[in-house]
């Protein structure tokens, strides 16, 4: 099979993404596909906290395209920050039904996560056609990929494809306080040190292997930007954990999934 390739949690850093794409060899000095056959799947989380989210994704949708007229493969899934963005964009200051405390609606909550002005004003149509057109979950091989380390997928289904139907549905809702459960939802952290919880979410969705970001190397698993190398495999070792922690000083991991197992 071609190499398979994940990436985690942009955060905006569009420098450092182009940066670690070049350096795996997936891109060239100018920035476009050189991979070939190879397969690359981002996971979600692509604004907030940096500088460039907008950046982040026009590159993302233009080296799918790149890719896909060389034989290979860019894919990509929906994180939370996402969902926060278009909360923003669709609904403003406007109060929040539920949360009484957040006057400032998804605006602010979204500002408060670290979003970027720059980002929200710069959307375009087509910037929010393909955020919601992209899966919460795929199946890739043996690799089951998710954005967040957490069972609440499962909360939306038992099975992929219904899963990624289902967020499509959500995503274009018009109701602020059913947003809120969404999100929470898309939120989830820290649940697969459980084999129970790995078992089934495996067996819902398949794959042998779990692959997620979301919560990073560095403050959920105790690297430094010096340790952080390689995926952290844990949950019974059938999980890992690729989010290096870029907005926090971390790195950008690049990692190839077609040679772990």
């Amino acid at each position: 099979m071609p190499p398979l390739f994940a990436v985690s949690d942009i955060h905006g850093h569009r420098d450092e993404f182009r940066a670690v794409l070049r350096d795996t060899g997936l891109t060239d000095a100018a920035g476009d596909w050189s991979g070939a056959d190879a397969r690359l799947w981002l996971l979600g989380d692509y604004f907030d906290r940096g500088p460039d989210g907008l950046g982040v994704i026009d590159d993302i949708r233009r080296l799918t395209g790149q890719a896909a007229a060389a034989g290979g493969e860019v894919g990509a899934l929906l994180g939370n920050h996402e969902v926060q963005l278009l909360g923003a964009h669709r609904f403003g200051a406007a109060p929040i039904p539920g949360w009484e405390a957040r006057a400032d609606g998804w605006y602010g909550a979204w500002l408060q996560y670290g979003g970027r002005d720059s980002d929200l004003r710069g959307l375009t149509p087509e910037h929010l056609a393909w955020l919601s057109s992209l899966p919460a979950l795929a199946l890739v091989g043996d690799h089951l990929l998710m954005h967040c380390d957490s069972t609440r997928y499962l909360e939306f289904a038992g099975d992929l494809d219904e899963v990624n139907t289902i967020v499509a549905e959500q995503i274009t809702g018009t109701d602020s306080g059913v947003w809120l459960y969404f999100v929470s939802r898309m939120s989830g952290r820290g649940e697969l040190s459980a084999p129970a919880a790995v078992d089934a979410l495996l067996g819902a969705y398949g794959g042998s292997v779990i692959v997620h970001g979301h919560s990073t190397l560095m403050s959920y698993f105790g690297y430094t930007p010096e340790t952080i190398k390689e995926p952290h495999r844990y949950g019974d070792g059938r999980v890992l954990a690729i989010d290096g922690g870029v907005f926090e000083g971390g790195r950008l991991l690049v990692a190839e999934l077609s040679t772990v197992r």
